[in-house]
Order: structure tokens, then C-alpha cells, then sequence
């Protein structure tokens, strides 16, 4: 039978659901990231190249993209509650049907049909989290729910990718996709029933567009994150060409870099619950420092291992945005959270781009680091631009 909430504390509660939440961005975590690591086997078995290959990645970032507003907007009249079962269902079932495609074409088609469901679900579970916080402890709520994410660079990512590598690519995404069903399973059991609110509506959630500060917000991580992207996309060839880290310690040094993130996520909710816009601050001005520093002495081996994790560290800024986008969406609160991970996903296209074009420009690998250090001063003039700016108010009663 579902969760009882008379048969544990709020406490324990709020901890058990936040868990069933976390283990299901460990699996959208996981799902996202390992197909970058068993390219070479969706090449071999669909017949393609490796590039050709690399289209299931940027399909599934494109439905990420489009199903967040998508999803916020259409099922702003369901409880909370079911519309995560829903979203999980679908990236769940999404991931085991792409175990099976018959062809390429078809794997590309169903890649991006599963990350719809992504944005929705991280923006979804967090108001979950932080209404069950309460208003002083919100951003550590919701950092306890992306720790997921960050323990899928750690643990999921690695073991997702050698499956896919060893076992073959289609174990990989049945893997993930039973993940994502045990989510379904645990949502249904631990996570508190809601009644949906009577006056949301399709109309309601998308007056979050109107709202300059939700703009600002979005803004803030689409371009001041960029730079972990710019980094962290080349970072293989850089860590060997410049760093002169041998190739078989590149995975150790990766897994650094997500012990980094999994310790911004820990530490960062600390300080938004404390003071929220002077965290986003900070962070940006942390992630500026730290590019500087990457791009200054990559060349020293251990300098760059130690920059690698203080750069993963810059994921402390996420929850903090969430939890402002939960603020400034006001009456929309659904699509205001669930678009903080469309802009994660243009962060990450646009760093990546970026820093592909300043080494093409012969700036050598390193200079990724003066990209992302440009991009987040980008996002600190967004930022300020957002302290000026008049805060929203409700329009509803």
C-alpha cells in the first residue's frame, strides 16, 4: 500500500521521499551521461560513425529543452505526485525501448522522446522537496535530491559505461531504464500524495514567461555555467596533451571531478538557505576564479588534478538556482523550476561549443578555461542586471 505518513515522523518522511527522489535523478543522471562513454559501441552495432553516433546525445539534450516548458505547461493540473510517476514512467520506458531499436534512425527518434521528461522531473521534484523543507532549509532540500546526480558521475556514469562497452549498448539503457521504473515504484510508495491545486492552469504556469526575473535567472545559468562545460567536454585531451596526466589516470581524475561536484551540491544549499542571491554571487565569482586558475596552470599535473575537482565544485550554483526560480516563478512555480534544466542544457551546448572553437582557433586545450572565466563574467553582469531588476509579484490570490 502507499506511504503512510502516520507511520513515521515528517523528519523521516521527508528523508525517505527525498531519497526515492534522488535515486531517480541518479538514473536520469546516469542515463545522460554514460552514452557519451559507449559511443563507439552504438557505432559498431547501428552501422554509423562515432560523430553520426554523437546525434543520440544532442537529440536527447534537444527534447530536454523542449520538454520542460512542454510538460510544466500541460500537466499543471495534475498533482505533483502523479505527474512524477508520469515523467519517470516515461524516461523509464523511453530508456528500455532504446535497448531495443531496430536502427538508427529509430535509437536517435527515441533518445529524444526520453529526455523530455528530464527537465520536468528535476523542476517537479524539488518543489516536492522543498515544500516538505519548509522555507528556511529549501535549498538543501533540493540539494539533497540532485545528490543523485552528482553520484551518477561517481558511480552510475562509470558503471552504465562499462556495461555498454563490455556487455553492449543496449544493456546500458535496459540498465537505466529499470532505474527509472524502481523510481516509479518508490514515488508511488514514499512520496507524499498532493491534491492538486484548483486554480493551476496551462494559461497560469506560462505567465512564468512574463516574468523578467525568471529570464534573468535562466540566463544566469545558461551563460555563467557554461564554463564547466567548456572545461569539462575537452577535459580528456587536455588533462594528456597539457597536463601530462597518463591516459589509464584520466578516469580516476574524472571521478575526482564528480567527488567535486557531489561536494558543491552538499555545501552550497548551506549557504542559499542562509542567503540566497549572495550565494549565486559568490558561486559565479568562485567559478570565474577557478577557470582563471585552470586555463593559468593546467600545465602543472597537480594543480590541474586539484583545479579538475574545485571546477566540479562549481555545481554548487544549481540548487541555489532552483530554488530562485522557485521564488521568482511565484503562481508558476512548475515551469519556472522545471526550465533551470533547459538552461543547463544550453549552458552545456554553448560551452562546449565555445571552447571546441577557441582550440580549433589554436589557442591550445587550456583555453577552455578562459572561456568559461568570460562566460561567467557574462553571468555575473546577468547577474547584477537581476539585482536591479523589480521583483515579481503574484497574480493570483
Amino acid at each position: 500500500m502507499p506511504f503512510d505518513s502516520r507511520s513515521a515522523t515528517p523528519l523521516a518522511q521527508a528523508r525517505i521521499a527525498e531519497l526515492a527522489l534522488a535515486i531517480g535523478s541518479f538514473a536520469i543522471g546516469t542515463g545522460e551521461f554514460a552514452a557519451m562513454g559507449f559511443l563507439p559501441s552504438v557505432a559498431t552495432g547501428l552501422g554509423v560513425t562515432v560523430p553520426q553516433a554523437g546525434h543520440i546525445i544532442s537529440a536527447y539534450a534537444l527534447g530536454v529543452v523542449i520538454g520542460a516548458p512542454v510538460f510544466a505547461v500541460l500537466g499543471a493540473r495534475l498533482s505533483r505526485h502523479r505527474l512524477l510517476l508520469l515523467l519517470m514512467m516515461i524516461f523509464g520506458l523511453g530508456n528500455l525501448v532504446s535497448a531495443l531499436a531496430p536502427s538508427f534512425a529509430s535509437l536517435t527518434v527515441l533518445r529524444f522522446a526520453t529526455g523530455l521528461p528530464h527537465g520536468a522531473y528535476f523542476g517537479v521534484a524539488a518543489l516536492v522537496a522543498a515544500g516538505m523543507a519548509g522555507p528556511d532549509a529549501r535549498a538543501r532540500a533540493v540539494g539533497r535530491v540532485m545528490l543523485g546526480l552528482t553520484i551518477a558521475t561517481l558511480l552510475g556514469t562509470p558503471a552504465a559505461t562499462w556495461a555498454g562497452q563490455v556487455l553492449g549498448w543496449r544493456v546500458a539503457f535496459a540498465f537505466v531504464g529499470a532505474l527509472g521504473l524502481l523510481t516509479v515504484a518508490l514515488v508511488w510508495f514514499f512520496v507524499p500524495r498532493d491534491v492538486p491545486d484548483r486554480l493551476a492552469s496551462p494559461l497560469r504556469e506560462l505567465t512564468a514567461l512574463r516574468e523578467p526575473q525568471v529570464w534573468l535567472t535562466l540566463a544566469i545559468g545558461a551563460v555563467g555555467f557554461g564554463g564547466m562545460f567548456a572545461v569539462f567536454s575537452y577535459i580528456t585531451p587536455t588533462l594528456v596533451n597539457v597536463s601530462n596526466v597518463p591516459l589509464a589516470m584520466v578516469p580516476l581524475v574524472i571521478a575526482i571531478f564528480g567527488a567535486g561536484m557531489i561536494a558543491g551540491n552538499l555545501v552550497g544549499p548551506r549557504f542559499a538557505d542562509a542567503a540566497l542571491l549572495p550565494t549565486i554571487g559568490g558561486m559565479i565569482l568562485w567559478n570565474v576564479a577557478i577557470m582563471v586558475l585552470f586555463a593559468s596552470f593546467a600545465q602543472v599535473t597537480w594543480a590541474a588534478v586539484l583545479l579538475v575537482f574545485c571546477v566540479g565544485t562549481g555545481f554548487a550554483v544549481m540548487p541555489a538556482l532552483q530554488t530562485r526560480l522557485m521564488d521568482v516563478g511565484r503562481d508558476a512555480q512548475t515551469l519556472a523550476a522545471a526550465l533551470n534544466h533547459s538552461a543547463l542544457n544550453i549552458a552545456n551546448a554553448v560551452g562546449a561549443w565555445l571552447g571546441g572553437a577557441a582550440i580549433a582557433a589554436g589557442h591550445g586545450w587550456a583555453s577552455t578555461g578562459w572561456v568559461g572565466a568570460i562566460l561567467g563574467i557574462m553571468g555575473l553582469c546577468v547577474f547584477g542586471l537581476s539585482l536591479i531588476t523589480p521583483e515579481p509579484k503574484p497574480r493570483f490570490a
